[in-house]
């Protein structure tokens, strides 16, 4: 028999296990973090970068300069998907982040080949990525096939050029992309509560009694905390320049009109979730599931390069992912939103689909 505090404990701890045995969406999180984590640093997160979109300017087109492409191309490390007119071409398709990585061909090409106090070609690397440039270098030191016929060298075969980040300091690299994590974490939680408060608090009654549409009430919502989502945007980038000398190169109003896209897009998932949640301590689980591979997979810290390519697809629907390029293209590589036209698209693709979608859930919900 046992005492009456042991038998008091216990009642409770039953009671506990059967409350926790009704609530599915808890089970599944038991289950679903550990196995997502798994399967993200497992398989997702790879070191060994290979793919590296990258452009090839041949100006010389001799059987030598094709066979040192040929060499480059086949390390399988970057993969030649541009080839523009010359070096100016190059670099724009480097701000623009359509590639990351370019070869420089000169025409003089054969007379660098015989001089050796010259580099034969130059490569050009987006400093603003991890991993990138540690994996593009290493290519350009390594002995391939087409370089058997230079004379011995005083001076380094291939030049090597790393935009943007010529230091390789990695503040440089993570600090801009941190402005969409930490928007991430806040906004989501922020907005997945939000139902799930008012449905607590006998509001919901009150306001389906108005007559306020649905996706009225989704859009109104999501505009006082896009407003503080701008300035969590402020206040770290304030700080990436004071304290990690972060350069800004583009136009802080294309940052911010970005910044804004991201933050509406990030509320609407959240709304998303708090129309799915029961209780905020269910909405706040279904945030952090969220907000795990979006952290893991967009590129902000790990390669993005590195991933296999069924990864890189899912990332695509997160829009950290997409954010992460808008941010580091900006602030860093100069760019214009029209430059990145591609990943505002898919902000705005994303941010339509989630209000579109909480606004239909939220109906069905007053039904």
């Amino acid at each position: 028999m046992l005492p009456a505090p042991l038998r008091r404990m216990r009642a409770i701890a039953v009671k506990e296990l059967r409350q926790m045995s009704r609530d599915k969406l808890t089970l599944a999180m038991v289950v679903g973090i550990p196995l997502l984590q798994m399967a993200i640093f497992g398989y997702g997160i790879n070191y060994d970068v290979r793919h590296v979109r990258a452009g090839v300017v041949d100006l010389a087109n001799t059987q030598a300069s094709r066979s040192l492409i040929a060499d480059i191309a086949s390390s399988q490390v970057v993969d030649f998907i541009a080839r523009p007119a010359g070096a100016d071409e190059l670099r724009r398709l480097i701000v623009s982040g359509e590639i990351h990585a370019g070869l420089y061909i000169p025409p003089d090409f054969e007379r660098r080949r015989i001089d050796a106090t010259r580099p034969v070609a130059q490569v050009i690397i987006d400093g603003t990525r991890p991993g990138v440039d540690t994996a593009v270098r290493a290519i350009t030191e390594a002995p391939l096939p087409g370089r058997t016929g230079f004379k011995r060298r005083a001076s380094p075969a291939i030049e090597v050029l790393t935009e943007f980040n010529p230091e390789r300091r990695t503040a440089v690299q993570v600090v801009p992309a941190l402005i969409g994590v930490i928007l991430s974490m806040t906004m989501v939680i922020f907005t997945a509560i939000a139902l799930v408060r008012e449905r607590e608090r006998g509001n919901l009654e009150l306001l389906i009694t108005t007559p306020v549409r649905s996706i009225e009430l989704m859009v109104g919502k999501l505009l006082p905390y896009i407003g503080v989502g701008l300035i969590q945007t402020t206040l770290v980038l304030v700080a990436g320049v004071v304290l990690f000398d972060v350069p800004i190169n583009g136009s802080l109003l294309d940052l911010y009109l970005g910044a804004g896209l991201f933050i509406a897009a990030t509320l609407g998932l959240g709304l998303v979730i708090s129309t799915i949640a029961a209780t905020q301590f269910q909405a706040m689980q279904l945030g952090f599931f969220t907000l795990l591979p979006s952290i893991l997979l967009s590129g902000f810290a790990f390669p993005f390069e590195g991933s296999p390519r069924v990864v890189q697809y899912i990332a695509q629907v997160l829009p950290l992912t997409h954010f992460v390029e808008i941010l580091r293209g900006v602030i860093l590589r100069g760019a214009t939103l029209g430059a990145l036209w591609l990943p505002v698209l898919k902000l705005a693709v994303f941010l339509v689909l989630a209000v579109a979608l909480a606004a239909v859930r939220f109906h069905k919900r007053l039904d």
